[in-house]
């Protein structure tokens, strides 16, 4: 039985570019795209066709500062056509950047819009761009989406140039993992194109626009894993070569030779890795030719995924380290070895060292005169302070003289001791613009252990990075600069692993990046509680508490099954000032 799926996918463009733009697109098998030459009007920055309006469907009549649901306030439009719009927009509620794509309910697929937006936000994938909202209100129909404010199109970075391998091959595993997992849950996407794809500052690529744009722009076609496989091939090789594999040029590439046909990566580019050259050929040919290659086509995301699980692991490239300057090297003198060559002088046999100055027949009559005097010494102190230590008897004989306690010495009584240290205020960090329960981080200092703070659940763990991200975390304020020794934290989660980090932050909301905050103290735990104890203790009024791993947990009403962490109480105990 033909397969036949129909998908909608995110319009918007983080970036500010301009979205797909075509009015009723059927991607074919070999991944052209077949439009009515009648209904094109222009070619956007992609290299797809942009249509004119139907004069038919009304445009929703909306502008710059609009609220929907008295929540979603709209700030840019993104593009304007077909009878919808998508727009750059803020979630009041939730102070954070989302997207928005907002069409009339009467539109002819408003209906299909609203059940493919329902049906990737059940999904609930991290590797997509997730659906946070599908409504219908007032007449008309919206979906709200997540806006990543740190990544970066795989257009834009194929802008500057090919992919080295290593980031050819995460691009591949995970993009065709994520699609494999989509179609197992009866999605596709249907419009993966390098607009699609977004890289984040982790490394982490996320997909966009998962059964949303296909079906906001009517997009059917009878083999959908077939066409999202080869789509993948496609931007595969468009990462090798930095060229479209199809005669037409496309999302700002250049297509291949006219009348050559399809051309192995490794042909086209001096220096692509020849196992990622097969897996593009293996994608994109599905008719059973894949040129002179030995191995079967792949028809599915889940073949590819498993092809590229079969292939050698690439590795990242090893860190370049300047040289360091000639004043800062060190060369050992030994012979003739980093001596100065006189020109004109020939160098036969080394010299021989002179002998140590001690070896001598006056440095040994030295040693034994040092040796003499400090026997001397040693016994004139050894006198002195026995001397000493009888006078101390005699004092504390006296019953007029008074003296400290026997068991308490004078440097304990000195030492500062450990007391708690409120927190004055407290905010959620999310330098990826995405919070996790952000208006729940007071819970974990509020003395009620009934309470706590949550994350989001997430598919791939106990390490978040880099397939998720790069971690978690709340700032807390302890008022004014104090001297933090540890914290303990009460978790909710038990299980295989939680990693918690302090760093000394520069505010509730820091400028620096994590890695550039200084390092307070790191632990890791699989119970429900965790204790992290500085070597030293560390002068900061803002503590960044970092989660960068989370066990598998259950689902509850909250989240689905996955790895997550809930935060019930922190309390930081510090040195109490002298």
């Amino acid at each position: 039985m033909a397969e036949r799926s129909t998908a909608a996918v995110d319009v918007a463009d983080n970036s500010g570019d301009n979205p797909l733009t075509a009015k009723a697109d059927t991607t074919t098998a070999d991944g052209a795209e077949a439009q009515d030459a009648t209904d094109m009007s222009s070619r956007n920055t992609d290299g797809e066709r942009e249509s004119a309006e139907d004069p038919a469907i009304r445009t929703p009549e909306l502008h710059s500062g609009h609220k929907l649901a008295r929540r979603y306030r709209l700030e840019e439009c993104v593009t304007r056509l077909d009878g919808f719009s998508s727009w750059r927009a803020v979630d009041e509620k939730l102070r954070r950047a989302v997207g928005v794509h907002v069409l009339p309910s009467d539109h002819p697929r408003a209906r299909s819009v609203l059940a493919a937006a329902r049906a990737s936000a059940l999904l609930g994938d991290p590797r997509f761009v997730q659906v946070l909202d599908a409504v219908e209100e007032n007449d008309l129909v919206y979906v709200v989406h997540e806006w990543l404010p740190d990544a970066t199109e795989l257009t834009t970075l194929l802008a500057s140039g090919p992919l080295e391998p290593y980031d050819a091959y995460q691009l591949v595993t995970q993009v065709s993992q994520a699609m494999a997992a989509a179609h197992r849950e009866g999605l596709a996407h249907l419009r993966l194109t390098p607009s699609a794809v977004l890289r984040t500052s982790t490394g982490q690529y996320r997909i966009r626009g998962l059964a949303v744009n296909a079906a906001l722009r009517g997009i059917t076609v009878e083999r959908p894993q077939r066409t999202d496989t080869e789509a993948i091939g496609a931007l595969l090789y468009a990462a090798l070569t930095q060229r479209w594999p199809y005669e037409n040029d496309a999302h700002g590439l250049a297509g291949l030779p006219k009348g050559m046909g399809l051309i192995a990566p490794d042909q086209v580019r001096a220096g692509v890795h020849r196992g990622l050259s097969d897996l593009a050929m293996r994608a994109l040919v599905n008719d059973g030719a894949t040129a002179s290659r030995q191995d079967p086509p792949c028809t599915t995301p889940e073949e590819l995924a498993k092809a590229v699980a079969a292939m050698p692991r690439i590795r990242p490239p090893e860190p370049e380290f300047p040289a360091a300057p000639d004043y800062q090297r060190t060369t050992y003198q030994q012979g003739t070895y980093g001596r100065a060559q006189h020109p004109g002088v020939a160098v036969t046999q080394p010299v021989p060292p002179p002998p140590a100055p001690l070896e001598t027949r006056t440095g040994k009559a030295l040693k034994w005169a040092v040796s003499a005097l400090l026997i001397a010494a040693l016994g004139l102190g050894s006198w002195q302070i026995a001397d000493h230590l009888l006078d101390q008897r005699g004092t504390q004989s006296d019953p007029g003289t008074t003296q400290p306690s026997p068991d308490v010495s004078l440097d304990d009584k000195a030492a500062p001791q450990l007391v708690p240290l409120p927190v004055r205020e407290s905010r959620e960090f999310a330098p990826d613009g995405y919070p996790q329960d952000a208006s729940d981080v007071g819970n974990t200092h509020d003395g009620d252990p009934a309470t706590y703070w949550r994350s989001k659940s997430y598919v791939d763990g106990p390490d978040l990075a880099p397939s998720v991200k790069a971690g978690v975390g709340i700032v807390y304020d302890l008022g004014a600069e104090k001297d933090l020794s540890k914290a303990a934290i009460a978790l909710r989660y038990a299980g295989d692993h939680t990693t918690i980090t302090l760093y000394a932050a520069d505010g509730l909301s820091p400028s620096s990046p994590v890695k550039a905050m200084p390092k307070i103290a790191t632990g890791r735990t699989g119970g429900q509680s965790l204790e992290v104890t500085a070597e030293k203790p560390a002068k900061s009024r803002y503590v960044l508490l970092w989660m960068t791993a989370m066990p598998y947990a259950p689902g509850d009403q909250f989240s689905q099954a996955g790895h997550k962490q809930a935060i019930t109480e922190v309390v930081f105990t510090g040195q109490s000032q002298p």
